[in-house]
């Protein structure tokens, strides 16, 4: 896994070539460019994903957000409730 910030896929968004998903990022819904997900890889509305400045690289199960937010949470930076 890579250095990233988890999140919930809340819904596909139309144009971009079908590329840009609403993710919700610890509270806060941003526009994530699923397109650098491995070919035939696909996410829907409730799937996690790993971003890493603006683009989905991994797309991960409950577990491996949680993994991923613990990560970041060992660095120093604290999980906002």
């Amino acid at each position: 896994m890579c250095l990233g910030i988890p999140g919930q896929v809340v819904r596909m968004l139309e144009g971009y070539g079908d590329q840009l998903a609403l993710v919700d990022v610890v509270g806060e819904n941003r526009r994530v460019n699923i397109g650098m997900l491995p070919e035939g890889v696909t996410v829907a509305a409730g799937d996690w994903v790993v971003i890493h400045m603006g683009f989905a690289v991994e797309k991960v199960d409950a577990a491996g957000a949680e993994r991923a937010m613990a990560g970041l949470e060992m660095m120093g930076r604290p999980r906002e409730s």
